[in-house]
């Protein structure tokens, strides 16, 4: 049975060397103080962010974060095109996930990693005769 695509959330400021496969800019607005040259991304995909409207309610207050997770995976349920995108670079081999908040624990590449690893494996699922 596979483990799922391997898939990693990495900070925009963190060593480009210490990421692994395709990084992926997750975040809706470019990241303060970054050259667009020093992320070395395979792709900005702005569109699998959140809303403003969610970004903004949800100021990275962890008193916010369980509501926070439930709001985003509405709208990445409503969004299978940017998150497709997201998926087809998982199907092509190891991706990080970047993100410019400072908390590592309460932020949207966290609650993408699990979603997205969710869909592959119920993917993988309805795939195999077995099941």
């Amino acid at each position: 049975m596979s483990r799922g695509p391997d898939i990693r959330i990495a900070r925009v400021h963190d060593d480009v060397d210490r990421t692994t496969g395709a990084r992926l800019l997750v975040d809706r607005v470019w990241p303060r103080g970054i050259a667009k040259a020093e992320l070395r991304l395979d792709e900005w995909i702005r569109d699998v962010a959140p809303s403003t409207d969610l970004r903004t309610w949800f100021g990275h207050d962890p008193e916010k974060w369980q509501e926070f997770q439930e709001r985003y995976r509405a709208e990445l349920d409503a969004n299978p095109e940017a998150v497709d995108r997201c998926l087809g670079w998982s199907r092509e081999g190891p991706v990080t996930l970047l993100f410019a908040a400072k908390d590592r624990d309460h932020n949207q590449a966290v609650v993408l990693r699990r979603y997205l690893i969710e869909l592959a494996k119920a993917g993988e699922e309805s795939d195999d005769p077995a099941g």
